[in-house]
């Protein structure tokens, strides 16, 4: 009893002699409540902590001077110490380990390892990582062996499969308890290999295979902040965060909810740029549709059997109930073979195409470089269900039930099922059969009959009396003359629309009323910055709100070009495309006054991780639906055809309904109405960069 007094006494008088902050902690220099123990450059800070509401008091890691703080790594996530504990210390024991004693001198936790004295110092990196040293700095143990809930930069997770040890990412059990929750991230050990997220058990989550460079089920996510490891001769497969420098800070965490985030430190806050599963997309579920089920996410519903598969249970499948999956129509020819003697006269297979596929999980990797060897290995093996080849990981295929199956709406791969070759006939990799080809052929047959009797039975009734008296010559220059003369007609006609469209009343603005209401353009004002020069949001004296668009003198665009819109914009008038109010062209200016559109354009939405989450499938189809108008409009139904030759998210606009607004129409061409195709000679618009979102 008077031991333990003194060592609570040793430990009061460390407490108040002590400074707050130490860079270490060693066996004479412990860590205590009142202290933490930071990184070199201040980065990160370890201590003691209580969650918010909670009763209990942990020791972990997080970022010293970003809020809100994230912890990325917790000692004793399964053995709190009470909050009104306020003994309690970090040491080097006597055996050289860390220890986490509680106020009764109680081990709470250890790091466990084999140290050969109490000499040992732990110090915490700039990235994070708790490092106990013995005297001459070899490593005996670190915290980035054993995760937490977090992945840190230059950290891994994965597998060694020959020593069986996995580290993995644990979800805490809830917001404000680090205790270990249902969810678990992990490297898959097969090759390719697969980033999972289970819960519990079963799989939640899956990347799909990996190419050397992303995951391919997850289009939208490239290499850059993060590399996977394999190396099969050791059987270690691993996952790790590269987006560090320590210029850039973040991280990957798993939520308790079963969400992998990847977040970084960007404009004084944390950004989320992605997240698995997405919270809006139920197809990322793990086998959400059920075996030789495929799930996309914009039909209704969601989930449907492969081809050449039908639900097991179509009472389920209506119901919506789709895990149970589907089961295939028809035998195999090549299972038929292995029952009958005559197995020579039984056909071969075929395979069905389905593309834009992330690839069903469980697959077999074969070392075969070819396309074609992957196919013909796989038609003269029946086991095999499907293949696919990938160029970046070569040729995989499947003999058991494809399972999460996704169908994306970019990106993906060619995935090919093996079917019966039917007597009907079907054409082999395209996977269109003869019936719907009969129909298709027959159909536009028929369309081309019916149109050209409709032609001819006018044709014939006009000129039925002149080609009586008619020489087969004559005939010929009279038809000759007549295409002539309907072009100099059309041609005459398209001309004076053009005066018409020149002497078009577009409203002219002075150059002052248009500076006052963008005060004098400044930079608050700036809506965005296009390849011919700034656009600022304006307010006219009566009150109306303009985007103005300002040309720069060294845009390119010239006079050509301002006129050629202006001209084009003021006589094409449909719901989707932007409205033009006026122009300004004083003091050698060149101004464009459009209508305002408070939702900017759709790239703002597009490439923000917050914003994204306004563009539900609804919204998604109603913009799509209304480019289209606006593109069927100028290149069928205006007075003017037009090709705009610079269709981009940028110029697409939003209005307050989020209805789409096609803009920017300085390069666009115009050409004859009767025109149906046209060469524009040379290449113009934006040259587009490959972006990639979550």
């Amino acid at each position: 009893m008077t031991l333990h007094l003194c060592s609570l006494l040793v430990i009061s008088l460390l407490q108040a002699l002590q400074s707050s902050t130490i860079y270490s902690i060693t066996a004479s220099s412990p860590l205590v409540q009142n202290q933490t123990l930071v990184s070199r450059s201040q980065i990160f800070e370890l201590g003691f902590f209580t969650p918010n509401g909670s009763a209990k008091q942990y020791v972990g890691i997080w970022y010293k001077n970003m809020t809100p703080s994230k912890v990325v790594w917790v000692a004793n996530r399964d053995k709190p110490i009470g909050h009104t504990d306020k003994s309690a210390s970090l040491i080097i024991g006597n055996d050289g380990n860390l220890k986490l004693l509680d106020g009764q001198q109680n081990t709470v936790w250890s790091t466990n390892v084999m140290a050969k004295s109490n000499y040992s110092a732990a110090h915490l990196s700039d990235y994070g990582n708790f490092v106990l040293q013995d005297r001459n700095a070899n490593i005996l143990w670190e915290s980035f062996d054993e995760p937490t809930d977090t992945l840190l930069p230059n950290m891994k997770i994965g597998v060694n499969v020959k020593t069986g040890k996995k580290r993995n990412l644990i979800s805490w059990k809830g917001e404000d308890d680090p205790s270990f929750g249902s969810f678990v991230v992990g490297m898959t050990s097969e090759t390719p290999p697969q980033l999972f997220t289970w819960n519990g058990l079963s799989p939640y989550w899956r990347s799909g295979q990996w190419d050397k460079t992303r995951f391919i089920g997850i289009p939208a996510m490239d290499g850059t902040y993060f590399d996977v490891q394999q190396d099969i001769v050791q059987g270690t497969s691993y996952y790790i965060n590269n987006n560090h420098n320590n210029s850039i800070f973040g991280y990957t965490f798993i939520s308790s909810e079963g969400t992998l985030n990847g977040v970084l430190w960007a404009n004084n806050g944390w950004l989320t740029y992605w997240r698995a599963p997405k919270p809006n997309n139920p197809c990322e579920i793990y086998g959400k549709c059920g075996p030789f089920g495929v799930c996309n996410q914009i039909s209704s519903p969601i989930c449907r059997c492969l081809e050449g598969f039908k639900p097991i249970s179509d009472e389920e499948w209506n119901r919506g109930n789709w895990t149970r999956g589907c089961l295939r129509e028809l035998e195999l020819n090549c299972q038929k073979s292995a029952s009958t003697a005559a197995s020579t006269t039984v056909k071969k297979d075929r395979f069905w195409k389905i593309t834009q596929m992330k690839l069903p999980d469980s697959a077999d990797y074969s070392l075969i470089d070819d396309a074609e060897r992957c196919q013909s290995w796989c038609l003269e093996n029946c086991t095999c269900l499907a293949y696919s080849f990938v160029n970046a990981i070569g040729c995989m295929t499947w003999s058991k039930d494809l399972l999460d199956t996704l169908q994306l709406s970019t990106g993906g791969e060619e995935l090919f099922i093996r079917l019966v070759d039917t007597s009907a006939g079907v054409v082999a990799d395209t996977g269109v059969p003869t019936r719907t080809k009969l129909i298709i052929s027959l159909s536009t047959i028929s369309g081309i009959i019916l149109f050209g009797a409709s032609i001819s039975v006018c044709c014939l009734s006009k000129w039925r009396g002149k080609l009586r008296k008619m020489t087969i010559p004559r005939l010929f220059r009279s038809v000759a003359a007549a295409i002539r003369s309907e072009k100099l007609l059309r041609e005459t006609a398209s001309k004076e629309q053009m005066k018409e469209d020149d002497a078009s009343k577009v409203v002219v603005y002075d150059f002052d009323s248009i500076r006052l209401a963008t005060d004098n353009f400044d930079a608050k004002n700036k809506l965005g910055q296009g390849g011919f020069g700034p656009v600022y949001k304006g307010k006219l004296s009566n009150g109306k709100e303009i985007a103005a668009k300002r040309l720069s003198s060294s845009s390119g665009q010239g006079i050509a070009e301002f006129k050629n819109e202006i001209l084009l914009i003021s006589k094409l008038q449909h719901r989707n495309l932007v409205r033009l109010l006026g122009s300004c062209t004083e003091r050698e200016e060149k101004i464009l006054v459009y209508e305002y559109l408070p939702n900017k354009s759709l790239d703002a939405f597009l490439f923000d991780s917050e914003k994204k989450a306004k563009l539900s499938w609804v919204v998604r189809f109603r913009i799509i639906e209304g480019v289209a108008r606006g593109l069927l409009y100028l290149h069928r139904d205006s007075c003017l055809r037009v090709i705009h030759r610079d269709l981009k998210v940028s110029n697409i606009l939003l209005d307050e309904k989020m209805n789409p607004k096609i803009s920017d129409f300085g390069l666009a061409r115009m050409f004859e109405s009767s025109q149906v195709l046209v060469n524009t000679h040379k290449v113009v618009g934006t040259l587009l960069q490959r972006l990639y979102v979550s």
